[in-house]
């Protein structure tokens, strides 16, 4: 019998991040604690629930336009504006998404043809390289440094253009890093990008968690860089509306409009229920993305020292809600550190390696959870590294 499966699906390996959630999960354990899977704690604020709510009530449950609701899209060009002061037409150069993710992929298969590169920093988020795959793209990694604090430096992405370069894909504040690039940084980058003339995908899912001292600037918002930019967005990490999947992609009209004949056959629309909640979360939500943001932060700011008290190396993140510190001082591997852990002290973690080459060494802690089991985590960590470093002693 013939094989009736794509070569290339076939040769994706599956997310690392949901091995280790099927792990757990397997385990079936109620004394396990899960610090890997990036989803806020907090509920989705009652305000923007209720909305969704409502819009079921007043039976508005039909398909919307492909590119979403006017007043949402509406909404959301307020929002840049207020928040990244950039202006966006509402109608031809915003569209709303079922997630963040779908508008990667549509953006991928609306600019790539067989055969281009597209440059992506690692580590990074697991669907970057599977979804340029199956856009028939080439991926060309670039391995981040931890001495850079793995932001992306001039250098490393001139060194990695070639003739086949059309796309350049960056992430931050960063997943799993929580890397941020400051305005300085961008501004290098761009001088590449327009000096070989090639465009710019940039992933701003959690650009509302960032906790420098200088404010989040999108590349988009650059001298020159506008017309060569598509940035992603959306509900989840900012409102906590994971499961409502609701995304958003804004650039210049003539990508758009592609990647919006793919959704029209591919998808259709983002859920109408969603998209009413979201109208609702865009006009009234900042005082909520401020609470989480500012709770995140004291978590953030807890495990750093807590980590510095045992030993555990790790930069000072300044994005996201992950940390990533490094294990190479105890002589395993990320995936034989993470399994370990979970098995000897019931704790999940992912390991840097799911991230890409660049990642192995480390590994990724969501602060995405109560400082309750944030506590309960860190005794965890802390007991199974003295174990290592017991057992270590023990050898010499």
């Amino acid at each position: 019998m013939r094989n009736p499966l794509n070569s290339f699906i076939e040769n994706i390996p599956p997310s690392g991040i949901r091995k280790f959630f099927d792990l757990v999960t397997d385990m079936n354990d109620p004394e396990v604690i899960s610090l890997g899977v990036g989803e806020p704690d907090f509920d989705t604020p009652w305000h923007i629930r209720e909305e969704g709510i409502y819009s079921l009530t007043k039976g508005h449950t039909f398909y919307s336009p492909n590119a979403g609701l006017k007043n949402l899209r509406v909404e959301i060009s307020r929002f840049i504006k207020r928040h990244y002061n950039m202006l966006y037409d509402p109608v031809d150069e915003i569209i709303v998404t079922v997630g963040g993710s779908e508008a990667i992929d549509l953006c991928f298969r609306a600019m790539l043809d067989p055969g281009d590169e597209v440059i992506i920093p690692e580590p990074c988020f697991v669907s970057y390289k599977p979804c340029a795959v199956l856009a028939g793209a080439v991926p060309v990694v670039i391995d981040l440094q931890e001495k850079n604090e793995f932001r992306l430096t001039a250098s490393e992405l001139e060194a990695a253009i070639t003739e086949k370069t059309k796309l350049v894909f960056i992430s931050y504040p960063n997943n799993p890093t929580g890397a941020v690039m400051e305005k300085e940084d961008l501004e290098e980058i761009a001088r590449v990008i327009i000096e070989h003339d090639l465009f710019v995908l940039s992933d701003e899912m959690y650009s509302s968690l960032n906790y420098s001292d200088k404010p989040f600037v999108s590349i988009a918002s650059l001298p020159g860089m506008r017309e060569r930019t598509i940035v992603i967005n959306g509900f989840s990490k900012a409102y906590a509306m994971t499961g409502w999947r609701l995304g958003y992609a804004f650039g210049p009209n003539n990508i758009i409009k592609q990647m919006l004949k793919i959704h029209q056959f591919a998808i259709m629309c983002a859920p109408t229920t969603a998209q009413y909640a979201g109208i609702e979360a865009m006009k009234n939500g900042d005082e909520d993305i401020v609470m989480m943001r500012e709770e995140y932060d004291r978590r953030r700011h807890y495990l750093l020292a807590r980590f510095k008290e045992m030993g555990l190396d790790c930069f000072e993140a300044k994005g996201a809600f992950y940390l990533f510190p490094c294990i190479k001082q105890f002589g395993l591997s990320s995936d034989e550190f993470a399994k370990r852990l979970l098995k000897e002290q019931k704790l999940a973690v992912v390991p840097g390696s799911a991230f890409g080459a660049s990642g192995e060494g480390f590994i990724r802690i969501s602060y995405a959870y109560s400082l309750r089991d944030l506590k309960k985590a860190v005794e965890r960590i802390e007991k199974f590294i003295e174990s290592l470093k017991n057992a270590e002693c023990n050898r010499s």
